[in-house]
């Protein structure tokens, strides 16, 4: 990964979107739901005040509209303080 987050910042894979319900109806694009579910990439050494809690290949939780999008090689990512992390799965 080339990309290598800065401070208090991580990278986060998200988890794909649903396709099918549990009753097994397919979901059209326009009403799926952002996933809040995904896994650390890479996270960036922290700050003299925050010690960095998350590594590489941790699953993570974070608010629906935490962090920022990004494209890059054609994969879909998040960059966001770990701060707007809500847990470690």
């Amino acid at each position: 990964m080339s990309i290598k987050p800065l401070a208090d910042r991580v990278l986060i894979e998200p988890k794909e979107a649903e396709e099918k319900t549990a009753g097994g109806l397919y979901i059209p694009d326009t009403a799926k739901e952002k996933p809040l579910e995904g896994v650390v990439v890479a996270a960036g050494p922290g700050t003299k005040d925050v010690n960095m809690e998350v590594k590489v290949g941790d699953k993570v939780l974070y608010g629906k509209y935490a962090g920022t999008e990004i494209n890059y090689n054609g994969k879909d990512y998040l960059i966001m303080k770990q701060s707007d992390i809500l847990a470690i799965l």
